[in-house]
């Protein structure tokens, strides 16, 4: 068959919103603490007394560590990563020889089978020396072959290429395409069957991380359907190195200067049916339970980050001295101090928390998971500005400049350049306030989504209706009251104890705000994208909250930092605290309508007149790059390291 010439295809929003909704997993077989929360139930048994690694698990780790910091410490120059752009291929290679690669990989299959904890612990460590380095071994584990192969590949493909990738073989994932994004209903490449065991690629994936250096690929592409073939987008393990397939350029970014991430094009590449990762259709289910855990590598690289501002603002606000002290003991700085300290501390606490979950395997944690990535992206962006703020001149200074005239290299920042895509990939902020608002609301759609479903009938909306009477009926009375109203619940907390009973106060509060836009806008309330998105942002700050008084227990019953832990603790969540009051606030109370109709004017031209005075100095090109199926007419860039 000849390759395929067609754009993206066509869909409308509604059969792009039913590719998602298919590829979600559907059912909630384990309990959930987050999901609860966001229902008004506030299931602390379910994340206290504190989850602890066993001991095998915490020696394996911690010895592991040990090696890591050493070869941080003494073989990987950050400097030389930012200022090359390029990660050197012998640090690459000493990651292998450390066994860095199969960190998440079974020992049977020769990896180090670390748990979760110890991973997130080990991406922490390697992204505090180079961000990027963090974000190569993250896409190969996190995202890349390893993951969806540990959950869905055969024995065989399990045999074939887990052994490879934890010696020295480097994966990618590749979804992403130059017209497609979070949107994969349009996914363009596509995988046509050539007799029973071959499948031929065709298509260009962009934004592929790893894909530069990559030996082996995810591919997503789309099966066409035919007779007796469902088809759907499906998921495939490709050799790198295949005939047919281009990397035609390595992207540079913002931050993360030493990233591989680049274009590749794939030209009538063969791949053995062999290489399907589960069955046709199933690439995007695939891809989505990945991320589950996945996502935890990003908000541990952003919680090291965090410590590393905290420890660069206490150095310095210290010795920086103005109008006759330290800044640091000027109001204006100080509280900036207490943010960082507060939210460091917040930080490692949601992905300890969400790490050991994911390890015990007893609770689902989709939506943990996805609250720590979007709380850790955006509260690590703001530790970073806080940091700049901090330093003043000195942050905005490159680290090089600062060396070169005698002052200490901090790279503050570049920090604030490489964090910033945390907030983008792997789930903008804005697809994980839509995605964690769809998990959140999946209980009252399970029990009235028919009645807001124009496609349903009369009879079936009746149906629906006499469901979800039946549990309103017993849900709704027991948002009332709570213990949250009891002076003495969660006494064993001491002094944090307050802000549990907020919590479970604020939990059930949310479910009511819930419930009554469920009631005002019904099918509309997906529309209403900035309401649900405070929402998420509203239950994000009491998962912290939660995680953080958990943690500061555990601390006071197991370590000497137990009253430091608890002070940490209670400032956080009093500053938690007054960011939930703000939302709430805004929830009903905001500029939404208006801002709508302020967009209505600009994409009209009504507001043209404003940009005059200026000049664009972006050139003429196309918004997004032609993607059109067919042979490379660019030089590989892919590059082998030994």
């Amino acid at each position: 068959m000849s390759a395929p010439t067609q754009r993206p295809p066509k869909v409308t929003e509604r059969e792009a919103r039913q590719v998602a909704e298919a590829a979600r997993q559907q059912d909630w077989h384990k309990p959930s603490f987050a999901k609860e929360l966001f229902l008004g139930r506030f299931r602390l048994d379910l994340i206290h007394p504190h989850p602890l690694p066993a001991d095998e698990d915490v020696r394996r780790g911690e010895a592991f560590l040990a090696k890591l910091r050493e070869f941080c410490a003494t073989r990987v120059d950050g400097a030389r990563i930012e200022r090359e752009a390029r990660i050197p291929d012998e640090t690459v290679t000493g990651l292998k020889e450390l066994g860095a690669l199969g960190m998440k990989i079974d020992p049977k299959y020769g990896g180090l089978g670390l748990t979760q904890l110890y991973y997130n612990r080990a991406l922490a460590l390697v992204g505090s020396v180079s961000p990027a380095l963090g974000a190569l071994l993250s896409a190969h584990q996190s995202i890349g072959v390893p993951q969806p192969l540990k959950l869905f590949g055969t024995q065989e493909q399990k045999d074939a290429f887990l052994p490879r990738l934890a010696r020295d073989a480097i994966s990618a994932f590749l979804l992403t395409e130059p017209d497609v994004g979070s949107d994969p209903a349009r996914l363009a490449t596509t995988a046509v069957p050539e007799g029973d065991d071959t499948y031929v690629l065709d298509g260009v994936k962009l934004w592929t991380t790893n894909g530069v250096v990559a030996d082996l690929l995810v591919v997503m592409a789309r099966v066409p359907a035919a007779e007796g073939r469902k088809g759907g987008i499906t998921a495939f393990v490709v050799e790198a190195d295949s005939p047919g397939i281009t990397v035609e350029h390595r992207n540079a970014f913002m931050g993360l200067r030493g990233l591989e991430n680049g274009v590749t094009r794939f030209h009538r590449v063969r791949v053995p049916a062999a290489n399907r990762i589960g069955p046709e259709g199933a690439g995007l289910k695939i891809a989505l339970t990945t991320l589950n855990t996945g996502r935890l590598s990003l908000p541990a690289a952003c919680a090291g980050a965090g410590k590393w501002c905290l420890k660069i603002a206490r150095e310095w606000a210290a010795e920086r001295e103005q109008w006759g002290k330290p800044v640091a003991r000027h109001e204006a700085v100080g509280t900036k101090i207490s943010f960082l300290a507060a939210t460091a501390f917040a930080l490692e606490a949601v992905v300890d928390l969400a790490s050991q979950l994911a390890d015990e395997d007893r609770n689902d944690i989709r939506i943990e998971a996805a609250l720590a990535k979007l709380y850790g992206s955006e509260m690590a962006w703001l530790m970073a500005d806080e940091l700049v703020q901090i330093r003043g001149g000195r942050g905005y200074e490159t680290a090089a400049s600062l060396a070169a005239r005698g002052e200490r290299a901090v790279p503050a920042e570049q920090l604030l350049r490489d964090l910033r895509i945390n907030r983008i990939f792997e789930g903008s902020t804005e697809i994980m306030h839509l995605l964690i608002a769809r998990e959140a609301v999946d209980a009252h759609l399970a029990v009235a989504g028919d009645i807001i479903d124009p496609d349903k009938s009369a009879g079936d909306k009746a149906r629906a209706g006499a469901r979800a009477g039946g549990f309103y009926a017993r849900w709704l009375p027991k948002l009332v009251a709570g213990p949250g109203q009891l002076p003495g619940a969660y006494g064993e907390f001491g002094g944090l104890a307050t802000h549990l009973r907020f919590v479970e106060r604020t939990s059930r509060k949310l479910a009511r705000s819930t419930f009554y836009a469920m009631s005002r806008w019904q099918g509309k309330m997906e529309l209403k994208q900035a309401f649900l998105g405070r929402i998420v942002d509203i239950g994000a700050e009491l998962f912290a909250m939660s995680a953080v008084c958990v943690r500061a227990e555990l601390l006071r019953t197991t370590t000497d930092h137990g009253r430091e832990a608890h002070q940490l603790a209670d400032a956080f969540c009093r500053q938690a605290r007054l960011r939930v009051d703000e939302l709430f606030g805004r929830l009903w109370a905001n500029t939404d309508d208006l801002d709508g109709r302020v967009v209505d004017g600009v994409l009209a031209g009504s507001y043209t007149w404003l940009e005059e005075g200026i000049l664009d100095p972006s050139d003429d090109g196309p918004w997004i790059a032609d993607a059109t199926p067919g042979p490379s007419a660019e030089e590989n860039v892919h590059r082998k390291i030994p």
